[in-house]
């Protein structure tokens, strides 16, 4: 599943403001506003969603899922997942 954090890290790699992410997707700005503003998981309809993931990977962004691997040989950023205090693992700046 896509996240906010991913979508708003992807458009900083890109150096692409909302305006341009939206016009790329073909989306409207507020649609892209909304998508950013998620918690978590990036809500929309399955048709904004397949757009803007298009758009992002056709601008040069591998989009990778929790646990994934990577299959390309670019730069990147990736969330390390650390045990806190229960023992439990979390991803730093994750909201429970």
């Amino acid at each position: 599943m896509l996240t906010a954090a991913q979508v708003r890290a992807a458009r900083a790699l890109l150096g692409l403001d909302q305006r341009r992410l939206a016009e790329a997707a073909g989306l409207s700005l507020p649609t892209i506003q909304r998508m950013e503003a998620s918690d978590g998981q990036v809500r929309g309809n399955v048709d904004s969603l397949m757009k803007l993931v298009d758009a992002l990977e056709r601008s040069g962004v591998e989009l990778i899922g929790e646990g994934a691997v990577s299959s390309g040989g670019g730069r990147g950023v990736r969330l390390k997942t650390v045990p806190n205090r229960t023992g439990r693992t979390s991803t730093p700046g994750a909201k429970s």
